[in-house]
């Protein structure tokens, strides 16, 4: 045999091992991939029969509910994108009991917007809060302004309506 026909023997038998190899991760791969997408039609059946914690469904709340709610809720501005809920919790502690913070985030990305609503227990809170309006929060000038209360039907992008 020649030097090139053993290289050749050679360098096919290390291609079919390789070969072999990839069959084999592929089988595991696949056999993976089968296991998982049996775990998940568990998980689902188990969601599925056991009722959610809590209440029934989301929360429907009326106009009334929204203003009222709305009342007790401040926006803040400029917030550090990589702040935490628990941190402007924190910051706004002192103003009154804090019921909810809410940090507004992109719907495609993720990320978050840059402003937040807190909702106080009271109304007085709400006054409080104002005073920490410009104050610093993660080294940025926040800015604090109560919760403006969003109308059905009423829209500032003048979308869907044609132009005359």
């Amino acid at each position: 045999m020649d030097p090139q026909q053993e290289c050749d023997s050679a360098s096919s038998s290390q291609a079919s091992e390789e070969l072999e190899a990839i069959k084999a991760r592929v089988r595991e791969m696949e056999e993976e991939a089968e296991k998982l997408k049996e775990l998940q039609n568990e998980v689902e059946k188990q969601m599925n029969m056991s009722p959610p914690p809590g209440n029934a469904g989301p929360v429907i709340m009326s106009l009334e509910e929204k203003m009222e709610a709305d009342a007790r809720s401040i926006y803040v501005g400029n917030v550090d994108y990589g702040a935490t809920a628990e941190e402007l919790e924190a910051h706004f502690h002192g103003c009154g009991s804090v019921n909810r913070v809410t940090i507004l985030c992109d719907k495609f990305s993720g990320h978050p917007k840059g402003f937040a609503y807190i909702e106080f227990s009271d109304k007085e809170s709400v006054r409080t809060s104002l005073a920490l309006d410009e104050s610093l929060f993660r080294g940025r000038q926040i800015k604090v302004i109560p919760k403006r209360t969003n109308r059905p039907g009423i829209s500032t992008t003048d979308r869907g309506f044609p132009r005359s």
